[in-house]
């Protein structure tokens, strides 16, 4: 049986940081996107902790041509802003996306420039890689990424989600690889994250396959996500709560950790080693390993220690 966290549950964790309700409402925008962008919504409902909404509602936050490049310019900011230590990204309204929003991208897509074949197909691949970078700037952050999902991820928020480090999602919550549907093949992360985040290729191959729904249930036990949560605020308190978390610790540990997750995940144990001792060779010689070591022998939370920013 699908175990649901629900806001009860919250309460288990005195030892935790906990999100107030505030913070929690504070997440959703009713004001809109945030300029300059005109499809994502920017705010911090804590302390190092950004909040990246999709945020055309009215459109089920469908990727248009402005999404792609903006989410782009969003990420390397916060990549490169020491007053964030981790991201939560969440959708507005009914749905997280229904995926790319083929009335304004289908000029790109199925009118591409060119005087012959070639300089068609040139054009095309630097089109695609374009969209590609869209989700692998996500990954590229050194900073984690909480992706928070309800309602439906329909297409480009599978390739978007698959980008981000952790994944939770509501209870009405599905999933569905599109692509097929449509005539083309995953093209901008799906077909290449979503094997190493599930595992089981027979499912990857049906889910791309045959583009039937995965819902919540199938979601947490194939491991897409890590939770499932009873509805959209009580998900958005839960990301809110494991972004605080991570934003207590060290962003030397934090930001090093991730970077070598994704190393070792694309490359052998013995090459993830030795790049992780290169790593550490230098990143050892921070006082945050003497900071928190000291609270661990006081016996002090991590939320105790001030940390330099990064």
């Amino acid at each position: 049986m699908l175990s649901v966290i629900t806001r009860s549950a919250l309460s288990k964790y005195s030892g935790l940081w906990l999100p107030s309700q505030a913070a929690v409402r504070a997440m959703s925008s009713p004001a809109g996107p945030s300029p300059p962008y005109t499809t994502l919504a920017i705010s911090h409902p804590a302390e190092f902790v950004t909040h990246v909404e999709l945020h055309r509602p009215k459109k089920l936050n469908a990727m248009n041509k402005a999404f792609w490049s903006e989410m782009v310019d969003c990420f390397n900011e916060i990549a490169g802003n020491p007053e964030c230590r981790v991201v939560v990204v969440s959708g507005a309204g009914k749905i997280f996306t229904a995926g790319i929003d083929l009335m304004d991208m289908a000029s790109d897509i199925l009118q591409p420039e060119g005087d012959d074949t070639a300089r068609v197909s040139w054009n095309l691949r630097k089109i695609i890689t374009k969209y590609q970078e869209t989700f692998s700037v996500i990954e590229k952050c050194p900073k984690p990424v909480v992706v928070a999902v309800h309602g439906s991820c329909i297409g480009g928020g599978v390739d978007l989600i698959t980008a981000c480090d952790i994944r939770l999602c509501t209870q009405d919550t599905w999933f569905q690889v599109k692509e097929v549907d449509i005539g083309l093949a995953a093209d901008v992360g799906t077909l290449q994250r979503l094997p190493k985040v599930i595992g089981s290729s027979s499912l990857v191959n049906e889910l791309a396959l045959t583009a039937r729904k995965l819902y919540a249930d199938e979601a947490k036990s194939s491991g897409l996500v890590s939770r499932v949560f009873t509805d959209k605020e009580a998900m958005m308190a839960g990301a809110l709560e494991i972004a605080g978390e991570i934003a207590a610790r060290s962003p030397v540990a934090v930001q090093g950790t991730k970077i070598n997750l994704i190393y070792a995940r694309d490359h052998s144990v013995a090459e993830g080693l030795d790049y992780m001792a290169n790593w550490n060779m230098s990143m050892l010689q921070t006082q945050d390993v003497m900071k928190s070591a000291q609270a661990a022998m006081e016996k002090k939370s991590p939320k105790t220690i001030v940390f330099s920013k990064l």
